[in-house]
């Protein structure tokens, strides 16, 4: 558990900022400025400016207004050779790589909890009240300079859990009754004690805009999406297959939920659109968008990140590879309707929940987590081919190297070159165990294959030539 009083900070001001990394408690939060305006953070209009709106937008903040999610320097694969024009603090001169273009880092790493909030109606439009809503969307970033990664926690909204003077309820009433510190006490209460150092609350209205501001993302969308919920002035309709969708559609492929998994396939969801919006911020072209991003986010964001937080958050987002991001969901399971006077509830795994909390957040016991055998994990197969044999051939290979629990889910949405294999419920040991043993294709860390699984297996054209090879083997 890296809770090391060391924190990300400017070389000729590290020792004023380390001070105030040394938390009583695992929330206590610094004094939050009275609103996040960026306009202050930057007052020069010149070159410089370009440089920095460029690590501030594109590094931390641009991307917060999806599901109040992930920074888009967090997942972009822009280097330094990629942005001309860009002006260099202190009059250095400009390294030739993806090194390091802003004075700020980070020393340790930080896990900063993002609450997107369904914006109260009738609240003053720059009061802090328009924050006091439901929380939509809560995800928990952890960043690592150390291991130069980033993990994203999806914590579904109707998850049932303690919160303080109030009782057994859904995670996302915490904004509510308690505010940011609130919801990060429940939140570090849930995973163990790990410690939140920051937080940021997006209204959700903001994510229509950026969607839109960087001309959409493409998904594929299952299923036809029809929807009306006269209650919430929500109203869907999305056709089924590959597409592109603008802010109102893509809020409309996150919100749906009048299917079997409701607000977990909202979740699932949500990691897709995070997967698509990563894909439309490579392209470096978006630079001469984020002075509207950030005019967007003025008016939808409320963080106690400070101006230089902020840049070093940037600049961390600047070096991270694309593949070093790791997205998990908290597991559990639906409750059933006679539980709990009929409210409908996610169950958190009670083994899951310290699960994630060890492997991706180091919190908890030190104890080193066991391996299962594989008699008893369930292994999910998804065709992701045009072969429709290939399944029922891989599924007996498994149940030769002793994994029983296996059965056949719907097809991929996509056809893919390379397998992938997705720990479902966090258990990164053993996905990688299961690797190790096919040597066959990658880890996709993420928690959108099937709900019922330990391990999904995504079988790309790449497992077909695989099995040709295998079955060819002289005895």
């Amino acid at each position: 558990m890296a809770n090391s009083a060391e924190s990300f900070s400017p070389p000729a001001r590290q020792k004023r900022l380390r001070s105030q990394y040394r938390p009583s408690s695992q929330v206590k939060f610094p004094r939050p400025n009275p609103r996040f305006n960026l306009g202050r953070i930057f007052k020069r209009r010149d070159s410089l400016l370009q440089g920095l709106l460029w690590g501030l937008g594109v590094g931390a903040v641009t991307s917060f207004g999806l599901m109040g999610g992930l920074g888009a320097g967090f997942l972009s694969p822009w280097t330094l050779a990629d942005l001309p024009g860009i002006a260099w603090l202190q009059g250095e001169t400009a390294p030739s790589g993806p090194k390091s273009f802003l004075p700020y880092q980070l020393t340790r790493p930080v896990n900063i909890l993002v609450l997107g909030i369904d914006r109260v109606e009738d609240a003053p439009p720059e009061g802090i009240e328009a924050f006091g809503g439901r929380s939509d969307t809560m995800l928990l970033l952890r960043l690592d300079p150390e291991t130069q990664s980033a993990k994203v926690l999806s914590l579904p909204r109707d998850s049932r859990v303690l919160i303080p003077r109030v009782g057994y309820t859904k995670l996302n009433d915490a904004n509510v009754q308690g505010g940011p510190r609130l919801a990060a006490e429940v939140v570090s209460e849930t995973l163990e004690g790990v410690t939140i150092d920051r937080y940021v609350r997006v209204t959700t209205n903001a994510f229509r805009e950026l969607v839109d501001l960087v001309g959409g993302v493409e998904v594929f969308v299952p299923t036809p999406m029809e929807y009306r919920d006269q209650t919430q002035k929500l109203e869907i309709n999305l056709k089924a297959g590959l597409q592109t969708l603008n802010g109102d559609q893509a809020e409309q492929f996150a919100r749906f939920r009048n299917d079997a998994n409701g607000d977990i396939g909202r979740v699932q969801r949500q990691e897709t659109l995070l997967k698509a919006l990563q894909k439309r911020l490579s392209n470096p072209a978006l630079i001469t968008r984020i002075p509207q991003a950030i005019g967007i986010l003025q008016k939808s964001v409320d963080t106690n990140l400070s101006a230089e937080e902020i840049l070093a958050l940037a600049n961390f987002g600047s070096q991270l590879q694309r593949e070093k991001v790791q997205m998990v969901m908290l597991p559990g399971r639906f409750s059933q309707p006679e539980e709990f006077e009929g409210v409908s509830y996610w169950i958190l795994s009670e083994s899951g929940r310290k699960r994630v909390a060890k492997q991706y957040f180091g919190a908890g016991s030190q104890e080193k987590l066991p391996l299962t055998p594989p008699a008893y994990l369930t292994v999910a197969l998804q065709n992701a081919t045009d072969n429709p044999q290939l399944v029922r051939q891989f599924r007996n290979y498994l149940r030769r190297q002793g994994y029983h629990n296996i059965y056949i889910g719907q097809e991929a949405p996509q056809l893919l070159s390379e397998t992938e294999i997705l720990p479902q419920q966090g258990d990164l040991n053993n996905a990688q165990q299961l690797q190790s043993l096919l040597g066959l294709g990658r880890l996709e860390v993420s928690s959108t294959g099937d709900l019922a699984s330990d391990l999904t297996i995504r079988l790309g054209l790449d497992a077909q030539t695989w099995l040709h090879r295998l079955e060819s083997k002289p005895d």
